[in-house]
């Protein structure tokens, strides 16, 4: 057994009850009663900097919440790593859905870890993940220093869009200059087959209101003479899509990259069931864009969503009413080529063309976030590749993941870094659901190959 490997095993439980201390707490960002938990959650990561021997460690204040900052430099003529994480979660609503309190971490057998899985908010996304880095900076520093020079930078705002990040980067363009930047907030195949995240998907994300009118109406009264918003609402809805799933939206296919047969073929080779991956979340089949696997529809294609709808009476029992409002929000998956603000436009116009003239429309833009995509050929690269090699045996797969961290294009725009997207989660691991969780060995697993990373970086 190596030095990496003996440590994390003699330290186990001690690097476990230090992260359940940190998903003890509801860094909720979306929610303002919450202000005080953000603030605790920053303390205590800039405590662990702290006693790892980072130096120049601050809570830097933005527009809304911190951003934990810290740096260890060794020689200015080393290489540096800057680590980006996020410590706000997810709202844990619905809670009754858990089958235990999401902030009072447990660890329970699971089928797919039988050695057990972290259940708690946050346990995948992204504190058990980012803490994976701490605990590597904790070996590394006990056991022969650091190889190269490490900068961390804890956000409190991934969930809300980032956007005090973009001004945060801006404004600290020499502080965070590095030569690459490390990431775990995303995911694996499986287990037992590692894979390095290549490609990202961008986001918009944009608000529907329909309003008719003045006030909620008797539906008896009224009913059959007046426009009823939900049901103009659905009308639009449902011109969202064709009837081939692919988005209607003019123009929302214009910049979109078409990949070759051979190209496609080599999607095939990662390891992926069709019907277990609908099994997985209780469906027969898996759906959408005709003509395209799962595995390209969440990656390769952009796609939209949409996330809530509302308005009228929804308590129990009836009340039989017109509602004077619907609403509706609406995400948009995107694809290297094409542009977010250039998405929310034509949706925006498009919504208000088939909109009927005796509603009033307000279309609101929320955030959003370009496509990221990397090359596999980069010392980086080859150096996490490697890392993954050494603890799983096996060389990783290149994948996209269908999901967005809008932060990573704006780093390469702005620092001019490109970034490893060291993921350990899995698809299975009900992020942003009720039963959120982590599996034991995936932590384990994911602090071993961070810190083996460095060593082969730095060879």
């Amino acid at each position: 057994m190596d030095k990496v490997k003996e440590y994390i095993e003699k330290n186990k439980n001690k690097f476990l009850n230090e992260l359940f201390e940190l998903l003890r707490i509801p860094s909720i960002s979306a929610k303002s009663e919450h202000k005080k938990d953000i603030l605790s959650c920053a303390k205590l990561l800039k405590d662990h900097l702290e006693v790892n021997d980072f130096e120049n460690c601050e809570i830097c204040k933005t527009n809304g919440h911190p951003i934990v900052y810290g740096e260890k430099i060794v020689d200015h003529e080393l290489p540096t790593v800057l680590v980006y994480g996020h410590y706000d979660v997810q709202p844990i609503d619905p809670v009754e859905l858990w089958d235990s309190s999401p902030f009072e971490p447990q660890i329970k057998k699971t089928q797919i870890h039988p050695e057990g899985a972290i259940f708690a908010r946050g346990a995948c996304d992204d504190k058990g993940q980012i803490f994976m880095h701490i605990k590597a900076f904790e070996i590394l520093n006990k056991n022969g220093g650091f190889p190269c020079n490490v900068k961390v930078m804890i956000e409190g705002e991934e969930e809300i869009g980032s956007d005090n990040l973009e001004i945060f980067i801006e404004k600290n363009q020499k502080k965070l200059e590095c030569d690459i930047i490390l990431v775990s907030d995303t995911g694996m195949i499986d287990k037992k087959t590692p894979s390095i995240t290549i490609g990202l998907r961008g986001m918009t994300y944009m608000e529907l209101e329909l309003i008719g009118p003045n006030r909620d109406l008797h539906s008896g009264h009224y009913g059959g003479s007046v426009i009823n918003p939900i049901n103009e609402l659905s009308r639009i809805i449902n011109h969202l899509h064709d009837n081939q799933n692919k988005v209607t939206i003019p123009g929302f296919y214009n910049d979109v990259i078409e990949y070759s047969k051979p190209e496609r073929k080599k999607m095939e080779s990662i390891p992926f069931s069709e019907i277990d991956y609908a099994k997985s979340v209780g469906l027969n089949n898996p759906s959408g864009e005709d003509g395209y696997s799962s595995i390209e529809r969440r990656s390769i294609r952009p796609c939209l969503d949409v996330n809530g709808i509302w308005g009228g009476y929804t308590e129990e029992g009836s009340k039989t009413v017109i509602p004077s409002k619907a609403f509706a929000k609406i995400s948009m998956r995107l694809v290297p080529n094409q542009k977010w603000r250039k998405i929310s436009k034509q949706f925006s116009d498009y919504i208000n063309k088939i909109a009927s003239p005796n509603v009033t429309v307000k279309v609101t833009e929320h955030h959003g976030g370009e496509p990221y995509l990397t090359s596999t050929e980069s010392k980086a690269y080859k150096s996490a590749s490697d890392a993954y090699k050494d603890v799983f045996k096996k060389e990783p797969i290149p994948t996209r993941d269908g999901g967005s961290i809008p932060i990573i294009a704006q780093f390469e725009k702005t620092l001019k870094s490109k970034t490893i997207l060291m993921g350990f989660g899995l698809d299975s691991d009900a992020i942003h659901s009720p039963n959120e969780h982590f599996g034991v060995s995936n932590f384990l697993n994911g602090i071993e190959t961070i810190t083996k990373f460095y060593h082969h970086y730095t060879k």
